[in-house]
C-alpha cells in the first residue's frame, strides 16, 4: 500500500505577502462566538495525561478546544467540546514529545520567530499588530496556546533537518530518476490537494478519531478556512503550511484517498477516509492532465523597507513618511528589475527578494493576483503601506508556459518533502515508543 504522501517545506516562505498560509476566517473576526465559561479551578488542575513526567492538565486542552473555536468561528458548545477533547489530549502529547526532543537537541526557537508568524496571520487579516492577543483573551483562548503551538512546529521543523543530514541534499540521479516516472504518466489525471490527518494509531482509537473528523468537517463545509483547521490539528508535517500537499499522482497516495479524488468535485471536502495510522480528510484544488498545464508564469523583485516603529495610519511620524517618500521616489524612477537591484543597494536599511517564478493561478489573494496580472513589466507597483513598513513590487517577466511536468528544483523540493515526512513519522513513532506516558482519559 502507498505511504500517505506529505510535503514539508524545509526552506523559509518567500514573498509572504504571496505565499502565507494561515487566515483567521471572517466570523472569527467580525463576530467571535461568546466565550464559554470557565472551569472551576479544580477541574482546570486535573491531570489528563503525563508525558515523561511532564503534565498536561484539562485546562491545557480546554484552552486548545476554544482557539479552535475561535479559529472556525464555532460555538462552543458542551457537546462539540466532548468530541474535541480525546483527539486535541493525543495532539497535545505528541506535542509534548515533540517538544522534549527538540529541547533535548538544544534546539531554541527565538521569540522573535514567533512572533513574525504570528504577525503574519494579523497582517493576512488586515489586523493592526497586537489585535490577535487581544481578540483570544477577549474570546477566552489564552495567547500563549497560539505561542506554545507554532513554537513547536518551527522547532520540529528543525529536528527533521537535524535527521535527516546529508539527505537533503539530492543528487541529479534521484532527480532525473523521478522526473522519468513522471513523464512515464504523461496523459494520466494529478491532483492538487490539501489534508489533514488525524491518527488513530490503535483500533481503540478510531471511533474517537472519526467522532473528532466528522466535526472538523462539519466546520469546514460550513466554511471554516482548510488552512487554519489544518495548521491547528493535522498531525502531518503538511500543517506547518494549511495542509497543502500541492499537485499528487496517483502513484503517491492511498488507494482509498485516489478513490475520492477520482470521483470528487473540485472545492469539495471529503469525508473521514481510513488510510494507515488514521484517517484523513482532503480537500481538492483542481485537477490536471500530467504533461499538460498551460499556466502564467511571472518572475518579480520586492524592495521592502521597514518602519523603526509600528505604524499609526491616523499618525504617522516624521520618520515614517520619509520612508514612503523614499519608496514613491523608486516607484517612480526604476524602469527595471535590474534597476531595483541597483537601487536597493544604495539605500541603508532596504530588503530586496526576489521570490524565483511564481505561477499566477497559485496567488490567492484577489488584489495581489489582480496587481501581478496588470502591472506593466519592468514598472514598479505604487507603494504597498503595512504596518510594519512600505514595499514596491516590479514584475520582472510575465510569460505562458506549460508547468505540467515539475522544474528539477521542484522535483529536487519533493523528494525532500517525501524524506522529510518519513522522518518525521519514524521519529514520532520512536518518541511514542519510548516515553513513559500516563493517560487520565
Amino acid at each position: 500500500m502507498t505511504p500517505r504522501p506529505a510535503r514539508l517545506r524545509l526552506s523559509g516562505l518567500p514573498l509572504a505577502v504571496l505565499l502565507g498560509a494561515l487566515a483567521l476566517p471572517p466570523a472569527a473576526i467580525a463576530a467571535p462566538p461568546p466565550p464559554p465559561q470557565p472551569a472551576p479551578l479544580a477541574d482546570a488542575a486535573r491531570l489528563v495525561a503525563v508525558v515523561n513526567g511532564a503534565p498536561i492538565t484539562a485546562a491545557d486542552v480546554d484552552e486548545r478546544c476554544r482557539l479552535f473555536a475561535l479559529s472556525t468561528g464555532m460555538p462552543m458548545t458542551p457537546d462539540v467540546l466532548n468530541r474535541l477533547k480525546p483527539q486535541v489530549t493525543r495532539q497535545l502529547i505528541d506535542e509534548q514529545l515533540q517538544l522534549q526532543e527538540i529541547q533535548k537537541r538544544r534546539i531554541i526557537v527565538h521569540d522573535s520567530e514567533i512572533a513574525a508568524a504570528i504577525h503574519e496571520i494579523e497582517q493576512r487579516n488586515n489586523m493592526p499588530p497586537g489585535t490577535l492577543q487581544r481578540r483570544l483573551a477577549a474570546d477566552g483562548a489564552g495567547y500563549r496556546t497560539l505561542v506554545d503551538q507554532v513554537r513547536v512546529q518551527i522547532g520540529w521543523g528543525r529536528v527533521l533537518r537535524q535527521v535527516l543530514g546529508n539527505r537533503v541534499e539530492v543528487s541529479e540521479t534521484d532527480v532525473a530518476r523521478q522526473i522519468a516516472v513522471l513523464k512515464a504518466e504523461t496523459g494520466q489525471e494529478e491532483y492538487r490537494i490539501s489534508e489533514i490527518f488525524v491518527p488513530a494509531t490503535e483500533p481503540s482509537q478510531m471511533t474517537e478519531a472519526r467522532n473528532f473528523a466528522t466535526t472538523v468537517i462539519q466546520q469546514l463545509r460550513a466554511g471554516a478556512p482548510f488552512s487554519v483547521v489544518a495548521a491547528q490539528f493535522s498531525q502531518s508535517q503538511t500543517a506547518l503550511h494549511g495542509g497543502d500537499a500541492g499537485w499528487v499522482q496517483s502513484n503517491e497516495v492511498d488507494p482509498a484517498v485516489l478513490k475520492v479524488l477520482q470521483e470528487m468535485p473540485v472545492g469539495a471536502v471529503s469525508n473521514p477516509i481510513p488510510v494507515p495510522g488514521g484517517l484523513e480528510i482532503v480537500t481538492l484544488g483542481a485537477k490536471r492532465v500530467i504533461g499538460n498545464d498551460m499556466q502564467i508564469v511571472v518572475t518579480l523583485r520586492q524592495l521592502f523597507m521597514p518602519f523603526a516603529t509600528p505604524l499609526n495610519p491616523n499618525a504617522p511620524t516624521a520618520a515614517q513618511q520619509a520612508v514612503l517618500a523614499k519608496m514613491k521616489q523608486v516607484s517612480t524612477t526604476a524602469t527595471s528589475c535590474q534597476a531595483i537591484d541597483a537601487t536597493a543597494k544604495t539605500m541603508p536599511g532596504v530588503k530586496v527578494n526576489d521570490p524565483g517564478e511564481v505561477i499566477l493561478g497559485n496567488v490567492a489573494q484577489p488584489m495581489m493576483h489582480q496587481l501581478l496580472s496588470t502591472l506593466p513589466v519592468g514598472k514598479p507597483s505604487q507603494p504597498l503601506i503595512a504596518p510594519d513598513g512600505v514595499a514596491v513590487l516590479t514584475v520582472c517577466s510575465r510569460d505562458q508556459r506549460n508547468i505540467g511536468l515539475p522544474s528539477a528544483t521542484d522535483m529536487r523540493g519533493r523528494i525532500v518533502d517525501e524524506r522529510a515526512q518519513l522522518a518525521s513519522e519514524q521519529l514520532l513513532r520512536a518518541l511514542r515508543r519510548r516515553a513513559i506516558i500516563q493517560r487520565h482519559f
